[in-house]
């Protein structure tokens, strides 16, 4: 019996290691796509044939929500699709695990924003170290694109606004609310991947490579991640989300050989350290 329960309990566990190896390893192999189409391009591909796929398994038109819940799953696309474009651009800027570092303070905030606890705010103090050792503020930092570092800020906004809004829109009646927003959120990102990259879109290659980044960076995280949701509690599952950024990292390290120097390992490692710290102490 407690053979069986350590298994029920690695399930969930290895769901959520699994969720964040695909979504980083398509987001480096996305990467591969930029010289192509565009980081908006792979946006485009990724949020259009994420949305028919989620669509297609989820068929939310079986049951609508109601209207006063549409100008919040509006707001949840609209978040969704503003975080995917701003972190691809990021990425295709800065190191990927670097920019993960700085998305990953979106969450943060939003739970420091709505705490009253000093301990809470000692845990952004580390993570604001984090980040020092992480950017180019000082004199031996690694020279990093200042303009891939506001976009990956604008994508920790996003993420906090996509956690505020997404909330609310999981109260709408009906089913596929996840589908809903990619559907909202593809309305005007796919659009401006086809305004940068044009026909290019079209390439029976490009559409190929889009179709795996939506799978591995969309379809396949969220699946695995309701399955972790339904058995770990919130504040476990904040503790091994926390760990994006090192994953992003040896994702960049894998697939696309972007190194990074021992200090920033080590902001990376604050980092993780103060977003799972904060995780700990919330409340289910």
């Amino acid at each position: 019996m407690a053979s069986e329960s350590k298994d029920g309990a690695a399930i969930p566990v290895l769901a959520i290691a699994a969720s964040m190896v695909s979504t980083y390893a398509g987001a480096a192999f996305a990467k591969h796509l930029f010289p192509l189409v565009g980081s908006e391009g792979v946006v485009g591909l990724r949020v259009g044939l994420s949305a028919l796929l989620l669509a297609g398994f989820a068929r939310p038109w079986r049951a609508l929500p109601s209207r006063a819940d549409l100008p919040w799953l509006l707001l949840y696309g609209l978040a969704l699709g503003s975080m995917n474009l701003l972190i691809y651009r990021a990425f295709s800027r800065i190191p990927i695990g670097i920019a993960v570092s700085i998305e990953v303070m979106g969450p943060l905030a939003v739970v420091l924003l709505s705490s009253r606890r000093a301990r809470d705010f000692a845990w952004v103090a580390c993570a604001g170290f984090g980040l020092w050792l992480l950017l180019p503020l000082r004199g031996s930092s690694a020279a990093l694109d200042p303009v891939g570092i506001a976009y990956a800020a604008g994508a920790a906004f996003c993420w906090a606004l996509y956690i505020v809004f997404g909330k609310r829109a999981s109260q709408a009646r009906g089913s596929g609310i996840v589908a809903w927003g990619m559907l909202a959120a593809s309305v005007f990102i796919v659009p401006i991947g086809a305004h940068y990259a044009g026909s290019a879109l079209l390439s029976p290659f490009v559409l190929a490579a889009g179709l795996a980044v939506a799978v591995l960076s969309s379809a396949a995280p969220y699946t695995l991640e309701m399955i972790a949701l339904r058995r770990l509690p919130r504040r476990v599952f904040g503790i091994l989300v926390s760990s994006s950024p090192a994953v992003a990292a040896l994702a960049g390290f894998v697939v696309l050989g972007e190194r990074l120097a021992p200090v920033q390992w080590i902001g990376i490692a604050l980092v993780i350290l103060a977003c799972g710290a904060t995780a700990a102490s919330a409340s289910d």
